[in-house]
């Protein structure tokens, strides 16, 4: 009897230990978790972003060595993470793509390019990215009180996430 019991135990902890891999679509998918602004020493507000993901293949993130098309500077892939930047300005959100420096109109860019996430060739992935933004409103624009940001994310595969948004009340 004991050793019935004793093999009921084994066969019991060994069915709980074998878990099913977790299998998530190859498109990645991103939820918003929260954003922290804060003051550098120079007085300017940067903010972190912290959203989770996951990926069923694991292709999310790029290396130094992915500069080659379609990753090139000159390819709107060479990035893999965009954000979007709009002010509410008379009751709409207005989208900010450029700002004037010093008399000249500069390009306003929050895209970055996130690291390669996993080396293997397939694997489902998930987790959470923070991304420090210096700088993440037009310190200059009168209307930069009230923010919104919307991003996604890209894959190697050129697989788009889901696009999130947030409010931002500075």
């Amino acid at each position: 009897m004991k050793k019935i019991i004793g093999l009921i135990i084994i066969m019991v902890t060994f069915l709980c230990a074998c878990k099913k891999p977790v299998i998530y679509s190859d498109i990645p998918e991103i939820k918003f978790i929260s954003i922290y602004i804060y003051q550098d020493a120079q007085n300017k507000d940067g903010a972190i972003l912290t959203f989770s993901f996951q990926d069923g293949d694991g292709d999310i993130g790029l290396d130094n060595t992915d500069i080659y098309p379609p990753f090139d500077t000159t390819s709107v892939y060479y990035y893999n993470f965009f954000c979007d930047y709009f002010e509410r300005q008379h009751g709409f959100f207005v989208k900010i793509d450029s700002v004037e420096v010093q008399g000249k109109m500069i390009p306003f860019n929050l895209n970055a390019r996130i690291p390669r996430l996993s080396k293997l060739k397939k694997e489902s992935i998930h987790g959470e990215i923070s991304y420090n933004m210096p700088q993440f409103y037009d310190e200059t624009s009168p209307y930069s009180d009230t923010i919104q940001l919307k991003f996604y994310i890209v894959d190697r595969k050129l697989n788009k996430s889901n696009t999130e948004e947030i409010i931002v009340i500075r």
